[in-house]
């Protein structure tokens, strides 16, 4: 029981910052979703994009054991912000729906012990790949809301 509760609030929170992190977006044009206002390649949309990435990691690859080539996904996170002239707000935004949306169902019949082979530090409790992918979203949530800042205060 303690264990259904606690797998609840992980993916509530997990699905929580999924949502804020794509909300970034909101009301943007495209030229303010690529603006890069950091010396590395971090935009809002190249965040949700790398989150697009992250859910790949970690539900696809990690969860399902498909290889990142088998999968279509870049060798690592920094090719993970890089923008490409065909990535736009609503395929951005798309393409994390869908990760989000596959991670959930990857997920749906584990529990929080539950082993996942697939990842390359090897095997892992499917509680571990949650917290980490949490901490993972509510950092780039926080890269998000000061670039979001700064993009509205050039308005």
């Amino acid at each position: 029981m303690l264990h259904e509760g606690l797998r609840e609030q992980l993916d509530t929170f997990v699905d929580e910052h999924r949502a804020a992190l794509a909300a970034c977006l909101d009301g943007l044009t495209e030229e303010q979703a690529r603006r890069r206002l950091v010396p590395s390649a971090t935009t809002l949309l190249g965040l949700v994009k790398h989150a697009t990435f992250v859910e790949s990691v970690w539900f696809a690859e990690a969860v399902t054991g498909r290889s990142r080539a088998e999968l279509g996904i870049v060798a690592g996170p920094t090719e993970s912000f890089a923008l490409t002239p065909e990535d736009t707000v609503a395929s951005v935004r798309a393409a994390h729906a869908a990760a989000c949306a596959a991670s959930r169902a990857a997920v749906a019949d584990l529990g929080l012990d539950d082993v996942v082979t697939g990842n390359r530090r090897g095997p892992l409790p499917l509680r571990w790949v949650l917290l980490h992918v949490l901490r993972e979203l509510a950092q780039h949530c926080g890269h998000a809301d000061v670039l979001r800042e700064q993009v509205l205060a050039d308005v």
